[in-house]
């Protein structure tokens, strides 16, 4: 037990979140438990992960989320460990919502894109058809995130789009896309600035510059594809070409970098197959699993096209993951260590109210809020 590495989860304390300041001290060691010195609060090692409150040991939880993470149907690991299919539900949720946490920490920050890419997937559920839309930095071949929904509209692509202006630093940007039009008008509605006036008003918003959008448009005849169409809808070709070659990620407008990620979701997650009688029985189920299978995606899957050559006397090649390609970590992760990770709450502000602050609020203030 390393308390320099902890922090306090109390949402009332104002040393909350912070790392490193010998606020955090061993109060059990037999149950795991650590102590803020600042606001007298003890909490479990295992709070704010998926194992808080788990009878079961942390391997034989990681165990089945590996599983489930990689395609393993729910029935055969109820088979094989002798659990209760609800048991296991519940695991698979805790962990995706962990992972979704994690991603919003680390993953949608700002960063220079270069190069993106976008596609939607059909979802067959009981009764419905849900669909779900990610994205990918070509580049680094880092996922960016995914937004579910049960209609194909203006607004789950513009809830994508905004997930890739959160990652996306005001720079030249290349997003390649399918023909649907509805992600023309997304990104030219989202990729926009308020410009401060001074004046009262609404202010007028200035789209961002060098936002370059290509389509790749599919033709077919019966269930082949005949013809492949690109065409640029917004920007220069001749800028998008060298955004292309700069991220590595062919000679010409494509789609075949999120069209392979989501070969990679459908080998993983039965009911995204095209051909397949499997249903998703619970919509409610497949965000936490889509943040789930990203996150193992990013943290702990190497991507061979991502290796590096050793140096002279080592590995002949250094393997990496999207998040270690981004800069995102320095290591590949495992599962566990990805389930353990803790996202920090946002920082302690004091209360705002009338009249003059307190000297200890001042106190409190100057020590934790800077």
């Amino acid at each position: 037990m390393d308390p320099q590495t902890q922090f306090c989860p109390n949402m009332t304390c104002p040393a909350r979140g912070k790392v490193g300041e010998d606020n955090i001290v061993v109060h059990s060691r037999k149950e795991a438990r650590y102590q803020c010195k600042v606001c007298g609060k003890t909490f479990a090692a295992s709070t704010g992960t998926p194992f808080y409150r788990l009878r079961n040991s942390a391997e034989m939880v990681t165990l089945v989320v590996t599983l489930i993470a990689y395609g393993c149907p729910v029935q055969a690991i109820v088979a094989a460990f002798q659990l209760d299919e609800r048991t296991v539900m519940v695991w698979q949720a805790r962990s995706g919502k962990h992972c979704q946490q994690v991603h919003q920490q680390l993953v949608q920050q700002p960063r220079e894109l270069g190069h993106v890419q976008a596609d939607e997937v059909r979802v067959k559920a009981q009764g419905k058809i849900l669909w779900m839309a990610m994205a990918i930095m070509v580049h680094t071949r880092l996922w960016l995130g995914g937004v579910v929904s049960e209609r194909r509209n203006l607004k789950l692509i513009t809830a994508l789009i905004q997930i890739v202006r959160a990652c996306a630093l005001a720079r030249p940007m290349l997003i390649c896309v399918d023909g649907l039009h509805s992600y023309v008008k997304a990104i030219q509605r989202v990729f926009r600035t308020p410009l401060p006036t001074g004046t009262r008003g609404r202010p007028r918003l200035i789209s961002w510059p060098d936002i370059h959008i290509g389509q790749v448009v599919k033709q077919y005849a019966g269930k082949r594809v005949v013809d492949v169409i690109q065409r640029m809808a917004q920007g220069s070709q001749s800028a998008a070409l060298a955004l292309i070659f700069s991220s590595q990620g062919g000679t010409k407008l494509n789609t075949a970098f999120i069209e392979r990620i989501n070969a990679t979701f459908r080998s993983r997650l039965a009911s995204l197959a095209r051909r397949s009688r499997a249903l998703l029985r619970n919509p409610e189920t497949l965000e936490p699993l889509m943040f789930l299978m990203g996150s193992i995606y990013n943290f702990c899957t190497v991507h061979q096209s991502l290796r590096l050559p050793g140096i002279v006397g080592g590995h002949k090649w250094i393997p990496r993951t999207p998040a270690i390609a981004a800069g995102i970590t320095d290591h590949i992760w495992t599962v566990k260590e990805l389930l353990l990770f803790r996202v920090p709450p946002p920082a302690w502000t004091p209360v705002k109210h009338r009249g003059r602050r307190s000297k200890v609020e001042l106190a409190l203030s100057a020590r934790w809020c800077s």
